[in-house]
């Protein structure tokens, strides 16, 4: 998976609430660091954000990431806003799910990313979600 554009995907939550938190500052960094890109690359993104990637070009997995990654970084400041959830709403279109993935994957995965949810089983349901 390119980096670039999912981290960009993320940019883009945490900026749509203009209330960009440091816990969501430090998940990107943290995302960005964990698949290799230095911290200057980061911060170039962090101003200039990459487009998502054409759909018909990713897998199942790299969707299911994206909307994992998105849903977990609208709840790591512990705040949820309707813009926020609006954003993970259109991203999950964009990726070819309902909407309603969202609410699904909201009540599984925890602010707290060191505790890890079942991906494999959310995987499986998120794709009853497919439009």
């Amino acid at each position: 998976m390119n980096i670039k554009p999912h981290l960009s995907m993320l940019i883009g939550l945490a900026k749509v609430d203009n209330d960009y938190a440091e816990d969501e500052r430090d998940m990107i960094l943290m995302v960005g660091k964990a698949n290799g890109l230095s911290e200057a690359e980061i911060e170039e993104l962090l101003e200039k954000p990459e487009p998502l990637p054409s759909v018909t070009q990713m897998s199942d997995d790299e969707k299911f990431e994206y909307l994992f990654n998105v849903v977990q970084l609208m709840k790591v400041d512990k705040e949820i806003f309707l813009s926020e959830v609006r954003y993970c709403e259109d991203v999950a279109v964009k990726l070819g799910y309902k909407k309603s993935v969202i609410a699904e994957l909201s009540a599984k995965i925890y602010s707290d990313p060191s505790i890890t949810s079942d991906r494999e089983l959310l995987k499986k349901k998120v794709l009853k979600y497919q439009a």
